[in-house]
């Protein structure tokens, strides 16, 4: 079976667009609002600026030298840490939030999706899987798996990062992931040679990275070796999520690159992830690819 669907999560009680444009959006994580770039969001914004100021609690401001960094302004009162909880038929989560120099806080509330993908393919069709999560960050899809039974490996190469998720495990009030701080194809590698499968496997490559000894990642150069070898450690009956965050990928590129690297599927789903803010406009925030064998 073969869909193309856009996404829109509709469980966050914690999570909310309020508006975008300018190349921003402003959101609330709880009870906290924040205002961060957004390069997407490429239309005007529907509320005034002096309403984005009266309702934002941190906003990030560019490094003028750097592309990727800056800092956050906060008003008083405003913690740099603080948790959100996630529900959704069966699932609960617990997740820590975190101001960062790239203008991240530790999730991306569109992949809810994919984690209620996942929860509900080891709960309902491998309650004893093994997954294997690639370029996992703080662990939302790894602590889907794991509350639906899953035997978890968890892979990022930055070890800080993979404390993070750890205290989301803790948080959620799971345990038993197993931790690894290593380049993700190199890992891979690793594991084709020593003959493993796993029943899911998912993947949220950035468009560039670094392994934790240097090694360089760059999607375009590495994104085939690293789904050719997902695909042969993939079990004949397991699933896989594929993530993509660049602008100028597509759900249909995705689909092309699985389909000759991994094998043909019995159920496919594509398409792109949004939020629609409180203005009706909709921002587009990746697109995915999920099929079981």
């Amino acid at each position: 079976m073969l869909r193309s669907e856009l996404l829109c999560p509709t469980g966050w009680s914690d999570y909310e667009l309020l508006d975008s444009g300018n190349f921003e959006k402003l959101e609330r994580f709880g009870r906290y609002v924040i205002a961060r770039p957004e390069p997407q969001a490429i239309w005007d914004r529907s509320m005034r600026a002096e309403e984005w100021d009266r309702l934002a609690d941190a906003r990030f401001r560019k490094d003028r030298r750097s592309d990727d960094r800056g800092e956050w302004i906060l008003r008083s009162g405003m913690p740099e840490q603080w948790f959100v909880g996630y529900e959704n038929g069966g699932l609960q989560l617990r997740m820590r939030l975190g101001l960062t120099s790239f203008k991240h806080v530790g999730i991306f509330p569109e992949q809810s999706e994919n984690w209620n993908f996942i929860y509900r393919q080891v709960r309902d069709r491998f309650p004893d899987a093994k997954v294997l999560n690639l370029f996992a960050y703080t662990g939302g899809a790894s602590l889907a798996a794991r509350a639906a039974g899953a035997e978890v490996t968890h892979v990022d190469s930055v070890k800080p990062v993979v404390s993070w998720a750890r205290e989301n495990m803790e948080a959620s009030g799971l345990d038993g992931i197993r931790w690894i701080v290593d380049d993700a194809l190199k890992f891979v590698r690793r594991e084709l040679r020593r003959g493993h499968l796993y029943q899911g496997i998912i993947l949220d490559p950035p468009a560039y990275g670094r392994g934790p000894d240097g090694e360089k990642w760059v999607l375009e150069e590495h994104l085939n070796e690293m789904l050719r070898t997902c695909g042969q450690l993939l079990d004949r009956n397991g699933f896989l999520v594929l993530n993509l965050y660049s602008m100028g990928l597509s759900a249909l590129l995705a689909r092309s690159a699985v389909r000759q690297l991994v094998g043909s599927c019995n159920d496919e789903q594509f398409g792109e992830l949004y939020f629609t803010d409180s203005y009706g406009k909709s921002l587009p925030l990746g697109v995915y690819y999920r099929c079981v064998r």
